[in-house]
């Protein structure tokens, strides 16, 4: 995989998608910021992230056998290779609050936003954008946030982490094809942040409801037991987690 490291750009989302040239035969393109002015996250936020502490990246990658009905497979199947990755290296307690922030001991310390390029034939490539706090500890106004350094007290190499998370994101992604839809999202229900167990929820217009997340569709929206025996699933616009 090409690897291009700069000093400081909007996002690295948008930067990457300029070396998509309208096919899908190229060689994986990674871009890594150093500084990352309008880093984007979920439901249209921000990625904050302090220059020269954490890593923000982003790869462009082909697509050759990917129908954009399995959008939420690609999703699901990043978050667990870069939940992998971490797990090789001692991080405790780590899972996925839906759809794909990871948590370490019930922190945020990272963020994927995938953003794919669509034909008639399908999803021909994919934009996979990272964020990940890795030795940053001061995180004022975000008491929820945290970092590899602020789970484990030590600190880290970021190119070497950077390199370990494309190996396993690339070796995930060439499975992809063969692994079977409910083997992904199994895997993925089984890492998910307060499975089995009794959350609070908000709706757009601010009515908090009780619920247990059971799982995810293949489609990628989430599914709550919000009485007993009665299920109802929300996409991403639809409901938050409150934690």
């Amino acid at each position: 995989m090409r690897i291009i490291k700069v000093n400081a750009i909007d996002s690295t989302n948008s930067f990457v998608r300029k070396f998509y040239e309208g096919n899908n035969n190229f060689e994986p393109v990674c871009v890594r910021a150093i500084s990352q002015t309008r880093g984007r996250g979920q439901r249209g936020s921000s990625w904050e992230s302090k220059a020269g502490e954490n890593l923000t990246f982003s790869v462009l990658y082909p697509q050759t056998e990917l129908n954009i009905s399995r959008h939420f497979l690609l999703s699901a199947t990043i978050s667990l290779a870069v939940l992998k990755a971490l797990q090789e290296l001692k991080i405790p307690e780590l899972k996925v609050k839906w759809p794909n922030d990871i948590l370490s001991a019930k922190r945020k310390i990272g963020g994927i936003l995938i953003e794919n390029i669509v034909k008639t034939e399908g999803i021909v490539a994919s934009i996979i954008g990272i964020g990940l706090n890795v030795n940053q500890t001061d995180f004022k106004g975000l008491p929820q946030a945290g970092s590899l350094k602020s789970v484990t007290g030590k600190e880290f190499d970021l190119d070497e982490l950077m390199n370990s998370i494309l190996f396993t994101i690339q070796s995930k992604l060439k499975e992809l094809p063969e692994v079977s839809p409910n083997q992904i999202l199994e895997s993925y229900a089984l890492n998910m942040f307060r499975l089995n167990v009794v959350s609070a929820f908000s709706s757009p217009e601010g009515k908090h409801f009780n619920g247990i997340i059971r799982g995810v569709t293949t489609d990628g929206k989430l599914n709550l037991e919000i009485e007993e025996g009665v299920f109802k699933t929300f996409d991403l616009k639809e409901v938050q987690l409150l934690y």
